[in-house]
């Protein structure tokens, strides 16, 4: 199974009400905010064609994942996360070396992972820096005629190290 990460470039301005309202199911609300979704989710590749003018997303390697998990996961209270937090609360023995395993078989989703009262146990979406050395292409064409938007597959890891 693959887990995408999908990271919103462009920003909130002359954004039409359809594709608004899509990035807001993603929770993409910001510019350089990223969330991971699985493959198999339900509608995530219809989603994803309708805000590929918005967003760039790819398929995250196990070692970028664990890197984003501990310099940019956040849990209530915005404080960081910490591999006693994931042992205490996910019963992971582990810590977050475990939790991005889990999260790339499909065992557990970002998304999903609440508490009974509702509240996050991690939130699921990172707040990220503009990439280090700037954007290599436009921020108006698709990956493929280059620019940055839209599906890169494995290039997201690299963007992602460098907006860490």
């Amino acid at each position: 199974m693959k887990l995408y990460a999908v990271i919103r470039i462009r920003g909130r301005v002359d954004v039409p009400p359809d594709v608004d309202y899509t990035l807001k199911l993603l929770r993409l609300h910001k510019k350089f905010h990223c969330t991971l979704y699985p493959s198999t989710l339900p509608g995530i590749e219809r989603m994803l064609h309708k805000v590929k003018d918005w967003v760039t997303w790819g398929e995250i390697n196990k070692e970028t994942l664990v890197k984003l998990l501990r310099a940019r996961g956040r849990i209530p209270g915005n404080k960081p996360l910490t591999d006693d937090y994931v042992r205490e609360k996910l019963g992971l023995k582990g810590g977050i070396e475990e939790l991005a395993e889990k999260l790339l078989s499909g065992e557990l989703m970002l998304h999903r992972l609440k508490t009974p009262s509702g509240e996050w146990i991690i939130k699921p979406v990172f707040r990220l820096h503009p990439p280090r050395g700037g954007f290599k292409k436009s921020t108006r064409r698709p990956y493929g005629a280059g620019g940055e938007l839209g599906y890169r597959g494995e290039a997201i890891n690299e963007l992602l190290e460098r907006m860490l």
